[in-house]
């Protein structure tokens, strides 16, 4: 997990923790809108992912203002982005870090796992 929190922050410029709360809200939204099998193979391709679903499934609690918006957006990619958002990835930022994201999925667990995951959830191919 070092590695990649470590290759976004140098990508993005995002701070660690601010790196590792995206990360978490990214592969939390992958686990509840992508394949169930291609998605646990990511997961555990990457150590420490589902400690980062933890807490950020945790942190959504009531989802108060933010999460009335993505609510009413939808969900799917826009609430994602809502929530990336939130946690202080700006707009600018949020392409490139589904980039070296999906980047290191690939490196990690291979095309084969990451490439039904991306087409499977509508809009998600514009930012990785």
């Amino acid at each position: 997990m070092e590695e990649l929190i470590a290759r976004v922050t140098n990508r993005t410029g995002l701070d660690a923790a601010t790196a590792q709360t995206a990360i978490g809200h990214i592969i939390a939204f992958l686990q509840k809108e992508g394949p169930a099998t291609e998605v646990a193979q990511l997961m555990a391709a990457i150590p420490g992912s589902e400690a980062l679903v933890a807490d950020s499934n945790a942190s959504e609690g009531g989802g108060g203002l933010m999460g009335m918006l993505g609510g009413m957006m939808g969900g799917g990619v826009m609430a994602l982005g809502q929530k990336l958002m939130s946690a202080g990835v700006p707009m600018g930022q949020m392409q490139p870090l589904g980039q070296e994201l999906f980047a290191f999925g690939r490196e990690k667990a291979g095309e084969d796992v990451m490439g039904p995951i991306v087409g499977s959830i509508p809009g998600l191919n514009q930012f990785v």
